[in-house]
């Protein structure tokens, strides 16, 4: 740990390449001068992500699948310290050499191969984009309707609050990376307290956090406990896997290993820790008050009597929303697609596809309920990323030890052009992986092959890199 903290950072001059069609100046490596962003910056970029409706909706949606409330905490805060470890890893190449995402898999995956990870990474991003703005959307008309209580009898009154929020999450697309920085910043507190004004009020309407948590499991014995648990661990692990692909993304702006580390450790666990616990305890407390599970917040907000409490309530949650969608859904598919063709999409060109793209994958089909949400959408895709992560480890940390030639990244006949620009055993490694988590959806007697989907699909793709690696001609 200590190395990797204590790790150099790295500016290579490309002077001698900006040319090449695999060069742009939104994926070229940042400049030593670009590296600002403090430990603060980054802890404050993870609270901004983590304080979010579907951060919310992980654990109550958990509650309303039978656990109890410490059975939810327990398995969103194990998945994400967990994914803290390779989200860290894969930081550590973007902070040392300045590169995006998409750029570190040309290592691997070879100069054009590594559109093979970024794309299916990209379209997860669109995908999530869609929901964020979606259930932003609904926040933003909800206020609207509060104002204006008429606007409800208007039939394009859904569509035109959902347009006004995909407006704005278009004007920090093209304000850029910066734009981001400033917004997380300036949101992360705000959001804290939002969130502790939800608890606060949980607490008073029923009088104390007793029968919150009072509720039961619903899990008569452990085995039927256990065939919950596994796949919403998995779940849980999914639902940052994305970022743990493109945190490179945000730490080449990264002033040092040491900010890069701290700001995720303090950032990411203990913020969805706290959230979770606020998920939790609020859908609980909705159980005593309503006499259901009411794991969506915005279904929550509709049930308040005061305008004052609802309209704050929902602005907070827009801006939570907006926040999250920005850093986490639009930065990593904009660099994704620019590198496609370089000369030809800039990262503004590639956020926009991704705003378009997010309209196109129908979100509120992925939100229809907490079944489809977290056992469908996150363990799903989660058999994908997980082997495109496997293969980053093992190639940066186990066959290149940390070293790459940075230059050679940005042109065609290099160290990582491999066979026409792709370096098949990383495609091989990445296809195990991927199969052998996808076995179990359709053959029952392995089902836990797909419960642990990004475990099984980490650990084959991991392996069988590092193997056919070995073999190569010199």
């Amino acid at each position: 740990m200590t190395s990797l903290m204590n790790s150099e950072l790295v500016e290579v001059d490309l002077s001698s390449v900006k040319h090449s069609p695999l060069i742009n100046d939104d994926i070229a490596p940042t400049k030593l001068s670009q590296r600002t962003w403090s430990t603060y910056n980054i802890a404050a970029l993870w609270i901004g992500m983590s304080v979010c409706i579907p951060t919310y909706m992980l654990a109550s949606g958990l509650i309303a699948s039978g656990m109890n409330w410490w059975q939810a905490l327990m398995t969103v805060t194990l998945g994400n310290v967990i994914v803290l470890i390779p989200m860290i890893l894969n930081a550590h190449a973007g902070t040392k050499y300045g590169i995006p995402f998409p750029v570190l898999a040309r290592a691997s995956f070879g100069t054009l191969g590594s559109n093979v990870p970024a794309l299916l990474r990209a379209v997860v991003a669109c995908g999530w984009f869609g929901i964020q703005t979606w259930i932003g959307g609904q926040a933003f008309n909800s206020m609207i309707i509060l104002l204006l209580p008429q606007w409800a009898i208007f039939e394009w009154g859904p569509a035109i609050g959902f347009l006004i929020f995909w407006s704005m999450n278009v004007y920090f697309i093209v304000k850029g990376t910066e734009s981001i920085k400033w917004l997380e910043s300036y949101a992360a507190p705000f959001l804290i307290a939002m969130g502790l004004g939800l608890l606060a009020w949980a607490y008073f309407a029923i009088g104390s956090f007793g029968p919150m948590f009072s509720q039961p499991s619903q899990f008569e014995t452990v085995g039927e406990f256990w065939k919950v648990f596994v796949p919403s661990l998995t779940g849980m692990v999914g639902f940052w896997a994305t970022l743990s692909l493109n945190i490179p993304d945000f730490t080449r702006y990264a002033r040092s290993q040491r900010d890069q580390m701290i700001g995720q450790a303090i950032g990411l666990p203990p913020t969805m820790a706290l959230f979770s616990f606020i998920g939790v305890a609020v859908t609980s407390a909705t159980v005593v008050i309503f006499g259901e599970a009411i794991w969506d917040p915005v279904v929550l907000l509709s049930k308040f009597e005061s305008p004052v409490v609802i309209l704050l309530a929902l602005f907070s949650l827009s801006v939570a929303t907006l926040t999250t969608n920005i850093a986490a859904n639009v930065v990593s598919p904009a660099n994704d697609f620019a590198n496609l063709f370089p000369k030809k999409i800039s990262f503004k060109t590639g956020g926009l596809i991704t705003a378009v793209l997010g309209i196109v994958m129908m979100p509120w089909k992925l939100l229809a309920d907490y079944g489809t949400y977290i056992f469908g959408w996150l363990v799903g895709y989660s058999s994908f990323l997980g082997p495109i992560a496997g293969v980053l480890i093992a190639d940066y940390f186990i066959v290149r030890k940390q070293r790459l030639n940075v230059a050679d990244l940005y042109v065609r006949g290099g160290e990582y052009e491999f066979t026409g620009g792709f370096n098949m055993k990383a495609v091989y490694a990445l296809l195990a992986g991927v199969v052998l988590a996808l076995i179990g959806l359709v053959v029952p007697e392995v089902r836990f092959l797909y419960d642990y989907a990004w475990f099984v699909g980490f650990a084959v793709a991991f392996g069988m890199y590092v193997l056919l690696m070995k073999r190569r001609t010199p």
